[in-house]
């Protein structure tokens, strides 16, 4: 299991060839003044493509195509939504606090959940609240129970499991409803959603003395490999591989660094392997192939900023600054259902009681 601030660092890492999903996260924070009480962001594909915080009170498109997609009355009944649930996320964080014996500082009470649809018809959901950057209940959809991360979840489970009806429509929507919206939302954005564009590759050094990091950017959708070979052959060794960042335009960029001193790889071939989408672009390592900080191409790439980014980062601030871990995640396989809507939010109302 895993917490629902790490699931929203590594959210956009979640796109690759024949793949798609949609992913919703709400935070609910206190003890911070000049930050809203409620954000949500909705993310298709890695893209955030709807937003709401608390200051605005109003659900608005990120995306061009879904803007053009939907009219007034989608966003307002979205809106409407989001405002009725906006409430008792708020409250649940005092719900929480009071189970945990705290009473001031600041808090967060977060809640994740999504489908994803696989090239060969393969669905897969998840549904996770956290709070405080912790794990605090999820749903199990295989036996249609949720699972509490700590004691002070206990009184939340058995009150959902006693009747069985919060995780039946919840493993319902993300069967069914959420995977037909997650189809109408890549059709809306298919051209951006479904492009295919190669990486940039650039080897880049900061110094003559420094380690070497392969750049690839510029690339979509985001399943890249970035490797390193010596003389010919795999070489894993001190190489660190860097997170994945998705870019202004909605396109990844990814680092791969190779700590070795620059007389070894002088005197022995290295060679960056960046493969994506059945294309593979090779770099050998020479110095006339570096460029470096004083370049205005590298510094351009990395340190640009990145608005999507920001945009996460609204979200997930109050997070950082009690999460102190990442681990594994992985979505349970999926059955059937029925119906038709967007957001499953109506349905989360005093979560934590």
């Amino acid at each position: 299991m895993q917490s629902v601030l790490a699931l929203l660092l590594i959210g956009i890492q979640l796109v690759y060839a024949g793949k798609h999903s949609l992913q919703y996260f709400y935070t609910a924070t206190s003890g911070l003044p000049n930050f809203p009480q409620f954000v949500t962001v909705g993310i298709v594909d890695g893209q955030p493509f709807t937003y709401y915080d608390s200051n605005i009170r109003r659900e608005t498109p990120r995306q061009e195509w879904m803007a053009k997609s939907e009219g007034e009355e989608y966003w307002e009944g979205e809106t409407q939504k989001t405002i009725g649930t906006e409430q008792s996320f708020v409250n649940n964080i005092n719900v929480a606090k009071d189970r945990f014996n705290q009473t001031g500082g600041v808090h967060t009470f977060q809640f994740m959940y999504g489908c994803e649809l696989d090239g060969d018809g393969t669905k897969r959901g998840y549904w996770q609240i956290g709070y405080d950057g912790e794990d605090f209940i999820s749903l199990d959809k295989s036996t249609r129970t949720f699972t509490a991360a700590n004691p002070q979840a206990m009184t939340t489970k058995v009150k959902w499991d006693s009747t069985g009806a919060l995780a039946n429509s919840q493993s319902n929507y993300l069967e069914n409803i959420c995977i037909e919206w997650l189809q109408k939302y890549v059709g809306y954005g298919k051209s951006t959603l479904e492009r295919k564009v190669s990486p940039q590759v650039s080897l880049l050094q900061k110094s003559p003395s420094s380690s070497v990091s392969c750049h690839a950017t510029g690339f979509y959708p985001s399943g890249v490999t970035i490797s390193w070979q010596r003389e010919g052959q795999e070489h894993d060794e001190d190489v660190d591989l860097g997170e994945l960042i998705i870019n202004e335009d909605g396109t990844f960029q990814r680092v791969s660094t190779l700590n070795v001193k620059p007389e070894e790889w002088k005197k022995n071939e290295y060679k960056c392997v960046v493969e994506h989408q059945g294309k593979t672009i090779r770099e050998i390592l020479t110095e006339d192939k570096i460029k470096t900080n004083h370049a205005s191409v590298p510094i351009g790439i990395i340190v640009g900023v990145v608005a999507v980014v920001l945009l996460l980062v609204i979200i997930a601030v109050a997070g950082f600054m009690v999460y102190q871990k990442k681990k594994g995640f992985k979505p349970v396989a999926s059955d059937d259902g029925s119906n038709s809507s967007t957001h499953s939010n109506q349905n989360h109302k005093d979560e934590t009681r």
